[in-house]
């Protein structure tokens, strides 16, 4: 149950917009690997295959990339 409670208040955080872009990498990661982001309204959905596109994370929800490797771009 508080593992519910804590998808449902990173959600809420995201909709929000207080994630920062680590947290969202890892909120979608997490959603993948559930499986929830294809159960979900489309937009997560959609927006978690646009992290698979980008090579952001793997088809199991595994981070790929990490923005710290990118700091100095």
């Amino acid at each position: 149950m508080r593992q519910t409670k804590d998808f449902i208040d990173r959600m809420i955080e995201f909709e929000s917009g207080m994630l920062n872009d680590t947290e969202i990498i890892e909120m979608f990661s997490d959603l993948i690997k559930s499986g929830a982001s294809w159960s979900l309204q489309g937009h997560y959905g959609r927006a978690a295959n646009a992290f698979i596109e980008g090579g952001w994370l793997d088809k199991e929800g595994n981070i790929l990339k990490h923005l710290k490797d990118y700091d100095n771009i």
